[in-house]
């Protein structure tokens, strides 16, 4: 019968959680080979995992240890005791460190996060029941076949003491240990896919006595470790980074392993193990294992094959809606309407950024100006384009065209909403270009906007002045007015409106979660709607 467990120090969490055969887990717990230690007392304070059957049974029992001086002699002694008991124990000492690139005579490498992969490599083995010799033959190989680098943006802190060391805001140190030693080199602060690079660059560089060797052709198993404080967004984005530039090298990544394996009590930083792979190694490590810590590689469920899939190759509407081939729908002179219309109203919105993030600050982050402004620069490109100009002689395909920049040039809320906004726009002049039309379009758009956007009129938003000049402009075309006196009447409602907002409680929005004393002008989003629209009145009264 074979057990895993584990003693526990402050630095690492390891694959398990109880000790196995009736020992407590933690700092000094007994290790419980039947309820006793049998290896000559208790097991102290050291990261080792002990695998192994109750004592007398026959089987054998392999420990492993990570290469510190003090592990060694402690659990040596140990393991000689229980030699000398008449016990069958062999040790296999984990040191697959690549920081240290010195000749001189050292403690040797440390052991790291490769530990964990031997421990699980070993469990497989005493499942199928291999002997202890097989076992510990395998293990001790395994060993000179991995290597680790670690890298952190912070020391760890040592209960009682602090922090080990200091780092600087942007500061990162390559190369050190789990129990809070420092590294061999500290640099700059840098992106992910250069801290990558740095990592691996210094795990296999040819003058580096601990490298590990790894070249095209090579079959690895990649471990992405946390060190202790590193968020799982971050992990991943490693973990990309390791992948793509292992491949990019010729080195096949067949097993990914991703997660807090051993870890620093708050750390900000990651280690990265390689272990070059067989069938042997393969299969223990696929292995099923009951171990809460173990992490499932990243692999379709069902498949032993890892590749990364291809990226896809997609074509954003933005780009389809510019290259489809587009036919006047209205007059020259409305065309050119149109093409003065969109060009005023962008260039309105370009010179009121400063205003309109003004307003902004009191209920947002300063930027609703910038926003709008970088929607009407790739207006005016784009109206301007001698290739594919936007379409002001298609009413439908520019309101369309406009969607897209919005959604793509935009983003955010602001460039969802006009996006949803103009595209809705464009379904209804599909139909008809007429006063009643445009009116009815307009309509549509604002109840969309109400419909995806969650808000209503009164609540402190840009429909406090769409809605208001949508109905006046219906209604006053109801009333049989010249659709410029209608639409004055509609942009002077518009106004209003967005004036108001001063006055309003904030229901919806960024606003709704600043308090009510700092609201003191009209809503941002409100006013843009106003300078757009008195841009295209500006242009219908000439």
């Amino acid at each position: 019968m074979w057990s895993w467990w584990y003693v526990c120090s402050w630095c690492t969490c390891g694959l398990g959680g109880t000790c196995g055969l009736g020992g407590a887990c933690g700092l000094g717990g007994t290790c419980g080979l039947g309820g006793t230690c049998g290896l000559g007392g208790t097991c102290g304070l050291g990261d080792t995992c002990v695998l192994g059957g109750t004592c007398g049974l026959g089987g054998g029992t392999v420990v492993i240890i990570k290469n510190y001086t003090g592990d060694r002699i402690n659990f040596g002694l140990a393991v000689e005791r229980a030699k000398h008991e008449g016990y069958k124990c062999d040790m296999v000492v984990v040191g697959e460190d690549c920081a240290l690139k010195s000749s001189d005579k050292t403690a040797g490498r440390r052991g790291l996060c490769g530990t964990i992969l031997i421990e699980k490599i070993c469990g497989a083995l005493a499942e199928e029941g291999r002997t202890l010799e097989d076992i510990a033959r395998i293990a001790k190989d395994a060993v000179t076949k991995m290597g680790t680098i670690g890298l952190s943006l912070s020391p760890c802190t040592i209960p009682g003491a602090g922090a080990s060391f200091t780092l600087g805001a942007d500061e990162i140190e390559l190369g050190l240990g789990i129990h809070g030693e420092a590294g061999v080199k500290r640099t700059k602060l840098v992106t992910a896919n250069e801290a990558v690079r740095m990592m691996i660059d210094h795990m296999t560089d040819p003058n580096n006595n601990s490298r590990l060797q790894v070249k095209t052709g090579d079959k690895v198993a990649c471990m992405i470790n946390n060190l202790g404080g590193t968020s799982v967004l971050e992990l991943n984005i490693i973990a990309r980074e390791a992948i793509l530039l292992l491949e990019s090298r010729g080195v096949a990544v067949e097993r990914v392993y991703c997660g807090s394996f051993t870890t620093s009590l708050e750390m900000a930083g990651v280690s990265i193990t390689l272990l070059h792979l067989d069938d042997t190694l393969r299969n223990c490590l696929d292995a099923e294992t009951n171990a809460p810590g173990w992490v499932r590689p990243y692999l379709p469920s069902g498949q032993r094959t890892r590749t990364t899939p291809q990226k896809m190759v997609t074509e954003d509407s933005h780009n389809i809606a510019k290259q489809q081939t587009v036919t006047d729908t209205v007059s020259a002179d409305m065309k050119q309407q149109l093409y003065n219309m969109v060009k005023t109203a962008a260039e309105q919105l370009i010179a009121s950024e400063e205003q309109l993030n003004g307003l902004d600050k009191e209920s947002g982050d300063g930027d609703c100006g910038s926003t709008m402004a970088r929607g009407a620069q790739d207006i005016l490109s784009e109206l301007k384009s001698k290739d594919n100009p936007l379409p002001v002689g298609n009413p439908a395909e520019l309101a369309k065209r406009l969607g897209n920049i919005a959604e793509v040039s935009m983003g955010g809320s602001s460039g969802g909403l006009y996006s949803l906004f103009f595209t809705t726009v464009a379904g209804e002049l599909q139909k008809e270009i007429s006063p009643s039309a445009w009116s009815s379009a307009l309509a549509a758009g604002v109840t969309t906007i109400r419909k995806y956007g969650g808000a209503d009129p009164g609540d402190r938003t840009m429909l406090d002045a769409l809605y208001p000049a949508s109905e006046e402009l219906s209604s006053c075309l109801k009333a049989k007015k010249s659709p410029i006196e209608s639409f004055k009447s509609a942009v002077q409602k518009c106004e209003e409106g967005a004036k108001s907002t001063a006055t309003m409680k904030a229901r919806a929005g960024r606003s709704s979660y600043v308090s009510q004393d700092r609201l003191k002008n009209p809503d941002p989003g409100a006013m843009a709607v106003t300078i757009w629209l008195s841009a295209v009145l500006d242009i219908l009264s000439k």
